[in-house]
């Protein structure tokens, strides 16, 4: 409307204008003629148009105004209507507003508005149908998540879900109990640190033995199995015998797509096998140590036949009988007790296929050695019954061995079956060996670098329940290391792996919806970038506060609770938290108890800090910390690093520091202060979990504020945060 009335005005001076400058012309027109004039002409002039000058300036008034109505139409009819029409149509463009275009003006422009309004309903319909898509996939989804949902809850087995850089991305309940009971120390926080979104599964198992198993699985994919899997069988920190199952998961369906992680399918095995291994040893006992007690007995009977057996004799036999009975009896006794005391250990073994093991075998032996590898007389047909990490650990520790004392610079595999067992050679030409250096070998612990592995070559053999030695073959010039190894049934293999393989299928399609998931990790690689070259919105972090004794840390005040959360992928994992209670093993101030509501009977009998402080490195991991004022807590945790044995040198990031570089005119930086600026809502405040959560939620919305300012890696938060007036306090 303003508008509007700037054109018309406008307008009206431009026609205004106009007339006054006809006018002008019209008198400076007369007075030039009439100064031509001699007296007479004048007077004649002026008799002649003086009655007519008044119907002159009443034209030319008369003129004025219908140029302006002219103009005044052209506004209303031809550059009005376009203008409104486009402004109207940018309304709905830029806000999506649910309106009809009103065309004005001349029938081209009502026509074009006409038109817009089509295309406006038909953009409408195809959003009220795209819509009831969505809502109708979304209902499905729902549907399908409270099944699988239902079917996890029911499942006995534990399933964690990896990334290709081993971060877990999904786990049930069940996973999470099971890595609480595999802990070699008692958990504290209810096992918040034992696994949790975007933790690393190598924490509990081998990175080499998941990569072991992951290519052999790309083995099975590039023969053209469909849903290849791998088993592999591993000893916890705790001790126990886990075994686990491992599916592929792939970008897509199709028949090349790339790995993008893996599933585990996890069973704690300890119990089963000390069972099985129980018995066995029951029977052994029974059988073997028996044999003494059941000849004399036999023999004692056979002379109680004799019907001329005098009394005396007769009874001596007898007690012979008695004592023998009661020698079993305490014997059988004895082992039984044993057996549940002193277990002897039983490895199981896996099904693979042989030529598998000498592929994985070649290529692991040139990644630790620099040397040519081959194969002769590999008997493709041939399944084995083996451990096939602890077995490549074995031949690639002898091949090094080889290069690093006697120079060898290739070596070869064989397999081949002989008197139903396998016979794998690893072969190579040089010079002679003694029998006390392959001696050495084969009962030394096996080296890698600056690694060394708690098994021998020897306890390997024995794992398998094969032989290992060394032999010459003078006729081709050739030396040879020998193992014997069990076979598995061609057909049984094939079985064994057919069913791990719908079981991991199954899994896959049933089990794949636990409690905890976050499946936006699989585009995250801990391994692309150094850490401070790393995006603040892909790191992953533990946002931590504690409870003190007092203000003075060097002063003896104590620890007297952690809290925790942890954000990972931009989310805050409100069920992983860690909250836990410390005794300070001194009194608690009445002024501190005002504040945190921590009264000297709850801290009583709770675990100390040197027990707790390792927990809670356990559950920060290799996560970036963040602490408001975190100064303090971590000259805190500093102080307590020698009687925990742990060191926390993990990156920090201060929410004090931040907030003073983004809002560096603000009077208060106080953590109160800074969530009512961010309509953060505090809860729990000064418990521990309770700053620690609301601290986690206004990290969250500092990432965003900060990367406005051009502020994206940890290290240049770190560098803008250090340059702030509160970065010189020290504690």
């Amino acid at each position: 409307m303003k508008r509007d009335t700037r054109l018309l005005k406008a307008l009206a001076v431009s026609v205004t204008a106009t007339a006054v400058v006809l006018g002008l012309w019209l008198a400076a027109t007369i007075a030039l003629v009439r100064s031509s004039f001699t007296p007479a002409q004048a007077a004649a002039a002026a008799t002649l148009l003086g009655p007519r000058l008044a119907l002159l300036v009443t034209m030319v008034v008369v003129l004025a105004g219908a140029l302006m109505a002219a103009a005044h139409w052209v506004y209303h009819h031809l550059v009005a209507p376009p203008a409104r029409l486009l402004e109207q149509a940018r309304v709905l463009l830029e806000t999506d507003a649910e309106t009809t275009l009103q065309g004005q003006g001349n029938a081209e422009v009502r026509g074009l508005a006409e038109a817009m309004n089509v295309l406006v309903r038909q953009r409408e319909q195809l959003r009220s149908e795209i819509a009831e898509r969505v809502a109708e996939g979304s209902r499905r989804v729902e549907q399908e998540r409270s099944r699988l949902a239902a079917l996890m809850s029911e499942l006995t087995q534990s399933v964690v879900v990896c990334n290709l850089d081993g971060r877990v991305l999904l786990y049930n309940n069940r996973a999470r109990l099971q890595f609480k009971a595999l802990s070699d120390a008692p958990a504290l926080a209810g096992g918040a640190e034992l696994i949790g979104l975007g933790r690393s599964i190598y924490t509990v198992f081998d990175r080499q033995l998941v990569a072991h198993a992951l290519e052999n699985i790309q083995q099975r994919l590039q023969r053209g199995a469909a849903t290849p899997s791998a088993q592999f069988v591993t000893v916890t920190r705790s001790g126990q015998l886990l075994r686990a199952v491992m599916a592929p998961v792939r970008d897509s369906e199709a028949a090349d797509a790339a790995l993008g992680g893996f599933v585990l399918m996890l069973d704690n095995i300890t119990r089963d096998y000390e069972r099985d291994s129980a018995q066995d040893q029951l029977l052994l006992g029974l059988t073997e140590g028996s044999r003494a007690s059941l000849g004399n007995l036999q023999a004692a009977v056979e002379v109680l036949d004799d019907p001329g057996l005098d009394a005396t004799a007769r009874e001596r036999f007898l007690a012979v009988v008695r004592d023998e009975a009661k020698a079993m009896a305490r014997r059988i006794q004895e082992l039984t007790a044993r057996s549940t005391q002193d277990v002897k250990t039983r490895w199981p073994l896996e099904d693979m296929l042989g030529a598998d093991l000498v592929a994985a075998a070649l290529r692991r032996i040139e990644a630790v050695c620099p040397v040519r590898t081959g194969t002769q007389e590999v008997d493709a047909a041939l399944w084995l019954k083996v451990d096939s990490f602890a077995l490549l650990q074995a031949l690639s520790y002898l091949a090094s061995r080889l290069v690093d004392e006697f120079e060898v610079r290739a070596v070869t595999l064989r397999l081949q079956s002989a008197s139903g067992r396998a016979q794998l050679d690893l072969i190579w030409s040089g010079q002679a060996m003694s029998t006390e250096t392959v001696m050495s070998w084969e009962s030394e612990p096996m080296r890698f670098g600056a690694e060394v592995s708690p098994l021998s070559v020897r306890d390997v053999m024995q794992r398998h329940g094969g032989e290992f030695w060394f032999e010459r073959d003078r006729v081709r010039h050739q030396a040879f290391f020998r193992c014997l190894l069990p076979l598995a049934a061609a057909a049984d293999g094939e079985r064994l792996h057919a069913a791990a393989e719908q079981l991991s299928a199954a899994a896959l399609r049933h089990g794949s919806r636990p409690e905890y998931y976050d499946f936006d990790l699989f585009r995250a690689s801990e391994s692309q970038h150094a850490l401070d070259d790393r995006r603040l919105a892909e790191l992953s972090y533990t946002v931590f506060d504690t409870e003190t004794t007092g203000l003075e840390p060097a002063a003896g005040d104590q620890i007297i609770q952690i809290g925790a959360a942890r954000l990972v992928n931009g989310k805050l994992l409100r069920q992983e938290a860690f909250e836990q209670l410390v005794d300070p093993q001194r009194s608690l101030p009445a002024a501190g108890i005002a504040i945190h509501g921590i009264q000297p009977e709850m801290v009583l009998g709770q675990p100390t800090i040197a027990r707790v402080l390792p927990a809670f490195h356990a559950y920060v991991g290799d996560t970036v910390l963040v602490a408001h004022n975190a100064a303090f807590d971590m000259r805190f945790l500093q102080l307590a690093e020698g009687r925990s044995g742990v060191v926390f040198d993990h990156p920090v990031l201060d929410t004090l520091l931040l907030s003073a570089v983004v809002h560096p005119n603000q009077e208060s930086h106080r953590l109160e202060a800074i969530a009512e600026r961010f309509g953060v809502t505090v809860i729990g405040r000064h418990t521990a979990l309770g700053d620690a959560i609301v601290t986690a939620e206004v990290f969250l919305k500092l990432i965003p504020l900060l990367a406005a300012m051009g502020i994206h890696t940890l290290g240049q938060a770190r560098e803008a945060a250090q340059k702030t007036y509160y970065a010189r306090l020290r504690y």
